[in-house]
């Protein structure tokens, strides 16, 4: 590990690396830590040694299941006296762990986006992209694989334009591509760098004469783009003044600060071409100082904002973004301070959970290795032991200055899987396995089975699940048998009702009476359950009305026409009536579950299935049986591409889930291994009438 040395604010930066699997983001990684001295020597993740992937699966499998965390510092060459230090998490480019990117953009300052340049925009980068934008993270881009035979560098730049944003422009030309890339042309310095995969080094000189009216063509384009987020230096470069390096840089930055500009940088990955990056990372993306302070909500007050400046000064925010088990320390908490200082040995208060934890030791990391520290400041990222109920998206702050953050977004899993454990000595341990899992990974959810008595898991997909019950065996000794992947279907209403519903229950003694009337009206896809009470009068009292929304939200774990859970639903309680005797929490609770299950009945219910985005690659020969089988699928095409210049197709449609399943076999058969395809949750659909009726039967639905 680089010494520990203390580093002013300003020149600390908070990056993630995201992008499509096998982009190339762990081995960028693993180069950086490289040359900034933090590793001593490359891991690749294909031999299964990048530092990064530290998991056993990671390493089996070649690709990156969780963010990994890390420490390193750089001193940039445009400023050789500075020294930054940049915490990087390497997220996961499969679509099944898009919690891991959720979850560190929420706490990140700036992002790179790495594209592999022989295939452009991908599926999951346009993914990530859309997550980024919700939290207004300032990005640039790097295109990876330049080297590689189909390396395209128009086609990749095209692309961005295409699916992702208009603003994005080249501060890097590539010298070459394929096996005829020699290096870089850095428009910001006006030279060129070459370099090979056998050197450690960037050797600098002259820009090439073939490439210099193309570099004068492309800077111009650039120092435009930038100067545009500068007043002072647009009016001087509108005069034909000659801008400085230092200038052109600052304006950069300014645009990428307001998002106005995202500098694309070229190269391969695996050469020190990462070093032009890391200057770049250093010279455009902001420090915690310079992203829009922290803000919140009073816990009792949603309706008060309240600000976090990133400052030692300020009272303690911070919010946890990731529960991880250690098989030395037990349960690390990954926290990203906002404001004020984080000390070991010293109470916090999670407001979102509203009680008291105390800090036993923080860490600062690097993938899987720790370094104890006494405390972290604002915009620092360590992660702490000793919290015992704190979760992912939990917001820990100063007891006598509450707030709370906005937390973490998780998305709904789509499939089920049932599991038990092969003898009586796994039974217990498994449910130790399946907690500490789903404390881990919020998109991994543990249910029960009443009428069969089985554990259902719940995940984002078919890889998801079987990476967890793997670690199951391997981190927890557990045994199971798992059964065939199964759609998890929801319920909902489309029609508004009233519904009167009335629990009297008499046995001489003290009786029972709860009596409500609520209305259900259909709720928007995705925005779920939600609660609203229009009692005016006392005609309930109110210590009864909590039991209401309890027992509503108990029966909407268990639809009326097959059993499923129900979402999307508006429940507003307007009236009832109360017995001064008889009438309890519980009887109000049983008159709520009554009533919603009687109004969804009368609600025109339906049952809905999740529909995934898919993404198939195809040589142009096998676009007619890709296109056939999608219709067969039920799948509706949103559109198609040309990609004549690699003789590729591109389709994109939404499809049942339930006809996805072993769909990577079926492709490969169907066009000789060459065609690809990537899926991801869409949305919440309703099935056609015929299926309906087959799930309210109780049959399982043919996935051909």
């Amino acid at each position: 590990m680089a010494e520990e040395v203390a580093v002013p604010l300003n020149l600390v930066r908070n990056i993630g690396i995201i992008a499509h699997i096998d982009a190339g983001k762990t081995t960028c990684t693993e180069r950086i830590l490289y040359y900034t001295g933090i590793s001593h020597k490359i891991g690749e993740v294909h031999d299964g040694e990048a530092t990064m992937d530290w998991m056993e699966q990671e390493q089996e499998r070649g690709i990156t299941i969780t963010s990994a965390a890390t420490t390193c510092f750089w001193k940039p060459t445009y400023d050789p006296e500075t020294r930054h230090r940049i915490n990087i998490i390497d997220t996961p480019g499969h679509v099944d762990f898009t919690i891991e990117v959720q979850r560190s953009l929420r706490v990140l300052d700036g992002a790179v986006v790495i594209l592999d340049s022989k295939m452009g925009v991908e599926p999951q980068t346009e993914t990530v992209w859309r997550q980024a934008d919700e939290q207004a993270v300032p990005r640039l881009f790097f295109l990876n694989k330049i080297n590689l035979l189909g390396g395209n560098y128009e086609l990749s730049v095209e692309t961005i334009g295409k699916r992702l944003t208009k603003q994005a422009i080249p501060i890097q030309l590539p010298m070459g591509v394929g096996d005829q890339h020699k290096g870089v042309i850095d428009l910001v310095s006006n030279v060129a760098y070459f370099y090979d995969s056998t050197s450690t080094d960037l050797k600098m000189a002259e820009i090439p004469e073939e490439y210099k009216q193309t570099v004068a063509i492309h800077r111009e384009r650039m120092i435009e783009k930038a100067v545009e987020a500068d007043e002072v230096l647009m009016e001087r470069y509108l005069e034909g003044e000659q801008l400085s390096e230092a200038e052109i840089r600052t304006a950069i930055r300014k645009a990428v600060l307001a998002r106005t500009m995202f500098p694309i940088l070229v190269g391969d990955g695996r050469t020190p071409v990462v070093k032009l990056l890391l200057d770049a990372v250093t010279a455009y993306l902001p420090s915690p100082l310079e992203v829009l302070p922290a803000t919140g909500t009073l816990p009792n007050d949603p309706e008060t904002t309240v600000v976090r400046q990133a400052s030692v000064d300020e009272p303690f925010a911070a919010l946890a973004f990731k529960i991880a088990s250690d098989p030395f320390v037990g349960k690390l908490t990954f926290i990203r301070v906002y404001s004020g200082v984080l000390a070991t040995g010293s109470f916090v208060y999670n407001s979102t959970k509203q009680n008291q934890e105390r800090i036993g030791r923080l860490f600062k990391l690097h993938a899987n290795h720790r370094e104890e520290v006494k405390e972290a400041g604002a915009g620092e990222i360590v992660a702490a032991v000793g919290l015992k109920n704190t979760g992912t998206g939990d917001t820990l702050c100063d007891q006598k200055n509450q707030v709370v953050l906005m937390g973490i977004r998780v998305t709904q899993p789509v499939i089920d899987l049932a599991i038990e454990p092969k003898t009586k000595a796994d039974q217990e341990k498994m449910g130790i396995a399946l907690s500490r899992l789903a404390e881990e990974d919020p998109t991994f959810q543990v249910a029960s089975n009443e009428e069969t008595g089985q554990t259902i898991i719940r995940g984002m997909g078919e890889l998801h699940l079987d990476v967890l019950v793997d670690r199951m065996k391997r981190e927890f000794g557990v045994e199971a048998n798992v059964g065939k992947p199964q759609v998890a279907y929801k319920e909902t209403i489309r029609s508004t009702v009233e519904q009167e519903s009335k629990y009297i229950r008499q046995t001489g003694g003290r009786g029972q009476y709860g009596h409500v009337y609520i209305r259900l009206t259909p709720a928007e896809a995705g925005e779920g359950f939600s609660f609203k009470n229009s009692i005016v009068g006392g005609t309930i009292p109110k210590e009864y009305i909590p039991a209401v929304e309890a027992g509503v939200k108990e029966a909407m774990g268990k639809g009326v026409i097959a059993g499923y859970p129900v979402i999307d639903v508006a429940c507003e309680l307007y009236d009832g009536s109360f017995h001064e005797v008889d009438s309890s929490e519980m009887a109000f609770k049983i008159a709520g579950s009554m009533a919603l299950q009687d109004g969804v009945r009368k609600a025109n219910p339906a049952i809905l299935e999740p529909l995934m985005s898919v993404e198939i690659t195809t040589p142009e020969e096998f676009f007619g049986d890709v296109m056939g089988d999608m219709n067969a699928k039920r799948g509706q095409v949103i559109g198609t591409e040309d990609r004549s210049e690699m003789g590729l197709k591109v389709v994109r449609a939404e499809v049942p889930l339930a006809s996805m399943f072993g769909y990577a076999t079926q492709l490969r058969s169907m066009s000789q291994g060459r065609a690809t395809y990537v899926m991801e949750f869409a949305k919440y659909a309703q099935v056609p009438a015929s299926i309906q009726e087959t799930l309210a039967s109780g049959k399982s639905v043919d996935r051909s």
